[in-house]
């Protein structure tokens, strides 16, 4: 049996290079969509448009950095600005239809890629796998 501490290596190991082939397979799925962008995209149609300060603060990013994706986003035409209804002062970022479009296809184009890459994984084994992510992500969340 593992140590504890030779399995957190390898976690942390893994999900390094997890998060590299994800950087780098989202240029290939789409040149102008990286995927922080992609990401914020997903979180805006998500909650059906939100506030920049609410992505800055959901993903702990800071405030420029959320300004300068959806400027990007915004010259793209994915992401468009509307006045809030229950508060003038108030900008809400919403997707475009274009951003819809953009994000779907994306979206399809990602689940292909995981169900090539999880082709030979039987049910039990994705279930476990699925409820491990979820579980890890939740206990990431409730520490933030």
């Amino acid at each position: 049996m593992p140590h504890r501490a030779d399995s957190l290596d390898t976690i942390q190991r893994e999900l390094t290079a997890f998060a590299r082939r994800a950087r780098a397979a989202a240029a290939q799925l789409h040149p102008e969509l990286s995927l922080v962008s992609y990401t914020l995209l997903a979180h805006l149609q998500d909650q059906r448009g939100c506030r920049a300060t609410d992505l800055a603060a959901h993903y702990l990013l800071d405030k420029s950095t959320v300004s300068r994706q959806i400027a990007a986003l915004e010259r793209l035409g994915f992401v468009e600005r509307r006045t809030d209804p229950d508060d003038q002062r108030v900008q809400v970022l919403h997707l475009t239809d274009r951003g819809t479009a953009v994000l779907d296809q994306v979206a399809a184009s990602r689940r292909i890629a995981f169900e090539e890459r999880l082709a030979d994984w039987d049910e039990d084994d994705l279930a476990r796998f699925a409820s491990y992510l979820l579980r890890y992500n939740a206990s990431a969340a409730t520490r933030d």
